[in-house]
């Protein structure tokens, strides 16, 4: 089934992000601040207004040297400066409550598709989504900020626009129109001059993101790097990126060069044209001195409203790369999620894993590793599996999990939650030991006493005492050893109590004594086992036998037909 994602414009993308975040659990709360800080930005525009009129008179009492009408206006003056300067400081808190707020939002939104159905997995070096960890928490942070940003600049501009322009008409049309005619030409200069910024931005993110990941490869992999003598690898690796880094970089500085020649002059003649246009009906007698000052601010104030784009193109197009490149992930992760959902939906069997003309390649297509593979794993059985070569063994391991695609035909087999994979190499994630052996979904109800029994059983419990007990909080996997996240693995998986289970090649991390004991419980348990073995094995151990022989070919024994009734 093919799932195809309907192509969007930015704008669009924005758009649906946007109402997402406003039919969210967050929706009714971000509705509250939003409609607060419209209040606020029209109360700010109207005091705006009102020290325009305010600042004429005090200019023009000093002209007339009017003694009482100056320090009267300068009262007043003042006090305008003080309840604005609050209303500032009330928007700014709301801005950033309401950042927060969304960042919140999508952050947990693209964080929860980010983990469910192994996309984090599927999408992993796909071209065009690099670096989705640095999309997630950098872009997601400067996207609402930055939008927030926008959009309350925007509707400030349309307010000040609205209030500014019946006094910039009242004191000269002619310099309301040439306001407009200046802002368009600006607004067309600006895109041709700064058209290649987005590009350049987006692609300064990537490479920026890519030297960092290499500089946290060397950190986590410092030991062996350091043993293996890898450094001069790494340094040509490193100045690699690192020119092309530098070389975009230096493209981006001469578009921004030109750009803000053109915005520097454009801002600068702001500040000239009210006085060319007003000064000669000052001279005439026509109005006062401060009218000059009122329309050099309502002309600031309206040109400032209208040239957005001229004023704001740098941060624009930085924020059009950031809005592509979540674009960019959100729909690989939706397409990744869907296709998940789709393949365990038709591939679904509650009571069995069943191979159906299943045939599985090497990962060039160069040979077959199995071929049409017919056959069914069923329900408290227990399976031994063994291969001419380890490659074959890991891709087959790799496959019933969902995680390698270089294969035919179809395998059937219940959801995720009741087949569980123990790989050569387990991993316990970081936290408290606890919530480390005991599923999710158990909560509570598997007691302290029952937990350590387990460990008592599997010759860990002085260990884990002397670590600090179950509630440590600790990294595991780097605290303890193969053998020891193997059990700790293993008595999850009895609480789990899975219908299936896939080992990979357990002798690795322990005996075959162990490895018996920790079958028989599963068998106990009613949970079907399936081994992928590295060595010999005893195959009285197992119920069926499946060799995976050279050139794809197979061969199923029946080993022991009365061993479940024992």
């Amino acid at each position: 089934m093919t799932i195809e994602i309907p192509k969007q414009s930015t704008s669009k993308h924005l758009l649906k992000i946007l109402s997402q975040f406003l039919k969210s659990k967050q929706g009714p709360t971000a509705i509250r601040y939003g409609v607060f800080l419209l209040l606020l930005v029209i109360v700010f525009n109207g005091f705006n207004v009102l020290n325009s009129f305010v600042g004429r008179d005090f200019i023009s009492s000093i002209e007339q040297k009017n003694e009482h009408a100056f320090y009267k206006f300068a009262l007043l003056y003042g006090l305008v400066f003080l309840i604005s300067a609050g209303i500032g400081s009330i928007y700014r808190f709301m801005e950033e409550r309401l950042g927060i707020l969304w960042r919140e939002q999508l952050t947990w939104r693209l964080t929860s598709s980010y983990l469910s159905e192994k996309t984090y997995h599927s999408i992993l070096n796909q071209k065009g989504i690099e670096n989705p960890d640095q999309r997630i928490t950098d872009d997601v942070r400067s996207f609402t900020t930055t939008t927030l940003s926008f959009i309350l600049l925007f509707l400030g501009g349309v307010f000040s626009a609205i209030s500014f322009a019946g006094v910039l008409w009242t004191i000269n049309p002619i310099l309301f129109l040439v306001a407009i005619l200046y802002a368009t030409i600006g607004t067309i200069s600006t895109i041709y001059l700064g058209k290649d910024l987005i590009r350049l931005n987006y692609n300064q993110l990537d490479l920026e993101a890519n030297y960092r990941s290499d500089l946290l490869h060397i950190k986590q992999h410092a030991e062996s790097i350091a043993l293996t003598h890898r450094e001069l690898r790494m340094t040509v690796r490193l100045k690699s990126k690192l020119n092309k880094l530098v070389t975009n970089f230096k493209k981006l500085i001469s578009v921004n060069l030109r750009l803000s020649l053109f915005t520097n002059s454009y801002n600068y003649f702001i500040q000239i044209i009210p006085m060319l246009l007003i000064a000669p009906s000052y001279m005439r007698g026509e109005i006062e001195f401060g009218v000059i000052t009122q329309a050099g601010l309502a002309f600031t104030t309206l040109l400032n409203a209208f040239s957005l784009i001229v004023t704001q193109f740098q941060s624009i197009s930085s924020f059009t790369a950031v809005v592509k490149r979540l674009q960019t992930l959100d729909n690989a992760m939706y397409l990744s999620e869907e296709k998940a959902k789709s393949m365990e939906l038709s591939n679904f069997h509650p009571e069995e894993i069943r191979f159906e003309n299943f045939s599985l390649y090497a990962n060039d297509k160069s040979k077959f590793l199995i071929h049409n593979l017919n056959l069914s794993i069923k329900t408290k059985e227990r399976w031994l599996i063994t291969a001419i070569d380890e490659t074959t063994k890991l891709i087959f391991f790799r496959t019933l999990a969902g995680i390698h695609n270089q294969e035919e035909g179809r395998i059937l087999k219940p959801n995720r939650d009741e087949v569980l994979f123990l790989p050569e190499q387990p991993y316990l994630p970081p936290g408290r030991l606890r919530n480390v052996i005991v599923p999710a979904f158990l909560g509570n109800s598997v007691s302290d006493v029952r937990v350590m029994k387990e460990l008592k059983m599997h010759n860990l419990d002085t260990l884990v005492k002397r670590l600090g007990g179950l509630s440590a909080l600790k990294e595991w996997d780097d605290e303890l050893s193969l053998a020891e996240k193997f059990n700790i693995s293993t008595i999850r998986i009895q609480f789990a109590k899975p219908k299936f289970v896939v080992i990979d090649r357990p002798t690795s991390s322990v005996g075959k004594f162990e490895i018996s004991k920790i079958l028989k419980n599963f068998h106990n348990l009613g949970i079907t086992t399936i081994v992928l073995a590295k060595g010999e094995e005893t195959a009285l151990e197992y119920d069926y036998h499946l060799n995976l022989s050279h050139f794809g070919k197979w061969n199923l024994n029946h080993i022991n037909p009365f061993i479940q009734a024992i």
